[in-house]
């Protein structure tokens, strides 16, 4: 049977198909109605349990997604291991990203073992199931882009980087390089951003992820900025009187109207929605670091991500 054959005896589709369309005017659906992204709390009680296992910081009804979501294509979790017991995690994910809160133990990855402890924070490629193991009382925070997956229907097949391992001792070392090079200065972020040489065009974690370990000096303040990408923040350290302001706009002299007060809370996280001003604040006497993770890689790439200063900076 030859081609010309084949197309010719085949059934039509054509009615089928067209039936579906649909039409809408112009001005009516070029901004269509999206669900709302909101400024959504998760407090470190959500990991101190007894129990061992993965706890999603799911918010797929409020975005109106069938798949667990905290944005639209990132999936945060926290993750408790109890002392001696091991867990299994599995993602279609293209990359993951893991931050050690407390504990230590190992985890099994693609036949390699990978150590790890309070601090570190190592991110992977698309991966099979991992294993991982507590020696002590454990919990990480963990953020994948399978919603990324899910929205285009789409299953990772090739590593797009290499892993990367950052040890905390790394970490505070490079934190204070930075440190000592801003003093005096009047700086909008005072932190480091993690960087993989395999995504050397976005200079960011993963292809699609970026993360900042980000310090917030005792007694200071960090001036607003807004970008088109979301933040899933996790406070590594913080005590009382740290806090980030969110609103949608800036009055002339750069201060957030209308802010919403969002608390670091040491262990908890929270959401920064895409696009809204959000300015960090530290009335204690004690240092404080939030770890943000953003879909920011992605945003990079497809020249959205748009980064702005409130005056000033």
């Amino acid at each position: 049977m030859n081609a010309t054959t084949t197309s010719a005896t085949a059934p039509t589709c054509n009615h089928e198909w067209e039936k579906h369309g649909l039409f809408f005017e112009y001005g009516s659906a070029a901004n269509p109605r999206m669900p709302r992204i909101a400024i959504d709390v998760f407090p470190p009680a959500m990991h101190h349990i007894a129990e061992t296992r993965v706890i999603p910081l799911e918010l797929s009804k409020q975005l109106e997604t069938g798949y667990p979501v905290t944005g639209p294509s990132l999936l945060a979790n926290f993750i408790h291991i109890a002392a001696g017991e091991e867990l299994l995690t599995a993602c279609q994910a293209s990359s993951q990203v893991f931050y050690v809160i407390r504990g230590a133990g190992f985890s099994v990855i693609d036949g390699k073992t990978l150590s790890w402890k309070t601090g570190d924070l190592f991110a992977l490629p698309v991966t099979g199931e991992i294993r991982h193991h507590a020696s002590e009382d454990s919990a990480f925070y963990w953020v994948n882009d399978q919603p990324l997956m899910d929205f285009l229907g789409a299953k990772p097949v090739s590593a797009r980087f290499r892993p990367l391992y950052f040890s905390r001792e790394l970490l505070t070392s490079e934190l204070e390089k930075v440190r000592k090079e801003n003093e005096g200065k009047d700086k909008n972020r005072n932190g480091i951003l993690l960087a993989n040489p395999d995504c050397p065009q976005t200079k960011t974690l993963t292809h699609s992820m970026w993360s900042l370990y980000n310090l917030l000096p005792a007694r200071s303040k960090q001036k607003a900025h807004r970008h088109n990408s979301i933040a899933l923040d996790f406070a590594v350290k913080a005590t009382e009187g740290v806090y980030t302001m969110i609103g949608r706009d800036l009055d002339s002299d750069g201060n957030i109207i209308n802010p919403v007060r969002a608390n670091w809370v040491a262990g908890g996280a929270f959401v920064t929605p895409p696009g809204w001003w959000h300015s960090h604040h530290n009335e204690s006497d004690e240092d404080a670091i939030v770890l943000p993770v953003q879909d920011a890689g992605l945003h990079t790439y497809l020249q959205t991500l748009d980064i702005q200063f409130a005056r000033g900076y």
